[in-house]
């Protein structure tokens, strides 16, 4: 079983996406902790409820990123995790936090990268009149949004879509996409080449 923790800082859908699959008797990894940057978030409540350790490392109680994030990496590091998932996690990360779990970072995107990296991707995507849009799960590199890429799933842009119609589309996929990719991952079936990833057969 593939250990994996996840840092939070929101109401944790993604997260309970995560929770669900992972309680699959079949499923070949476990979410061992679930850590928050900001305290009392809903996502929290989901690892809870699920019987998931959880901590908070608030970003606030600390001068700068540095020692927030050697604070995270102790509290990663007592879970035993071997993966590390954003879901919904608002903060970025130093080149030397995400150099240090390369290939073992992994983030979900609401579009179809390389199209549309940063925030306010749904406006970005609206803007430019695409027909589909979509989501990324991807392995997280110094280089924001610009990782391999692991899984994505196509959403199409209808004609009368505003930015909170095709987000909550694109929600649904990624709450697909993101525990089908761990599944991959956990699978030992996503080889890293380069900037790119391939995705092996399945054993017989």
């Amino acid at each position: 079983m593939l250990k994996v923790a996840v840092l939070v800082s929101g109401r944790g859908s993604n997260l309970q996406a995560l929770i669900d699959v992972c309680a699959k008797d079949d499923f070949p990894a476990e979410i061992v902790t679930v850590i928050s940057n900001v305290p009392d978030v809903f996502a929290l409540e989901r690892a809870a409820k699920a019987g998931i350790a959880t901590s908070v490392v608030n970003h606030k109680n600390y001068p700068d990123r540095q020692s927030f994030e050697t604070e995270l990496q102790v509290a990663i590091g007592d879970s035993g995790a071997e993966l590390v998932c954003l879901a919904g996690f608002m903060r970025i990360l130093t080149d030397g936090f995400v150099n240090q779990w390369r290939d073992r970072l992994v983030n979900i995107h609401p579009s179809l990268l390389p199209s549309f990296k940063g925030v306010h991707v749904h406006e970005q995507a609206l803007e430019a009149g695409v027909k589909v849009s979509g989501c990324t799960v991807h392995f997280v590199v110094p280089d924001l949004d610009s990782g391999p890429i692991i899984a994505q799933e196509t959403v199409p842009v209808l004609q009368d879509d505003d930015a909170d119609a095709l987000a909550a589309r694109i929600l649904e996929a990624e709450h697909r996409c993101y525990p089908e990719a761990l599944r991959l991952i956990a699978e030992g079936r996503v080889v890293v080449t380069g900037n790119k990833t391939v995705i092996q057969t399945a054993l017989a």
